[in-house]
């Protein structure tokens, strides 16, 4: 996901999005009414009944949509990566990194409502999010052929966990510049990636001098 498309939605129905996410991470969702809603983006409340059936629909919309936006992006940038492993896995770093910075409020929503969804809904979101960690999971065994599948799943979901933090890091003002802080994220997510290599290479050397193993 680009900065431009974080930023800047293009439609009422996106603007409508933005904010309500925006609302359920600072509220909850039953913190919030549609006519909340509808004040944040210059319409009545019953004026969004036009674009969704209520907000139920919304949190669906919200958080099915990350996690479909976030499998496209990935499929794009492997597709896109010119053969080259640690140029796909840079690139894969990178988006999720754009993600965690500019919808800190998905983040949030999903960490706290996803219970909410139906049931279909769930299973969806779910769905989308293994296919994203499988994505990884190849990438990153190419690079680093050592650590076995279950190893590299591990560390992919840990490096999820390290980007996803973004919304608990603090108030505005009180870290690094975006630049700086997708840069140190970035550092990070790819060291994470080298200790889990690094421990199964020194395991698999331990292992050879063994006798017996």
């Amino acid at each position: 996901m680009s900065n431009a498309q974080a930023s800047a939605p293009t439609s009422r129905r996106e603007q409508i999005l933005k904010e309500a996410a925006r609302l359920f991470a600072e509220r909850g969702f039953h913190g919030v009414g549609v006519d909340e809603i509808g004040a944040a983006v210059g319409i009545s409340g019953p004026g969004l009944y036009r674009h969704f059936a209520g907000k139920d629909a919304m949190l669906a919309e919200l958080l099915v949509g990350i996690s479909e936006r976030l499998l496209a992006g990935g499929r794009m940038r492997v597709a896109e990566g010119g053969g080259s492993p640690e140029a796909v896995l840079h690139a894969l770093i990178d988006g999720h990194i754009d993600f965690a910075l500019d919808d800190r409020p998905l983040i949030t929503l999903h960490d706290r409502e996803l219970d909410r969804l139906r049931e279909a809904d769930r299973k969806r979101v779910r769905q989308l999010q293994r296919q994203y960690v499988e994505l990884w999971v190849e990438v990153v065994r190419r690079v680093h052929p050592v650590p076995s599948e279950s190893q590299a799943r591990a560390a992919v979901h840990a490096v999820f966990g390290l980007l996803n933090s973004t919304p608990h890091l603090g108030r505005p003002g009180a870290l690094p510049g975006r630049t700086e802080m997708a840069e140190l994220l970035h550092r990070l997510a790819l060291g994470a990636f080298g200790a889990v290599a690094a421990d199964s290479a020194a395991g698999e050397s331990v292992a050879a001098g063994v006798p017996g193993v």
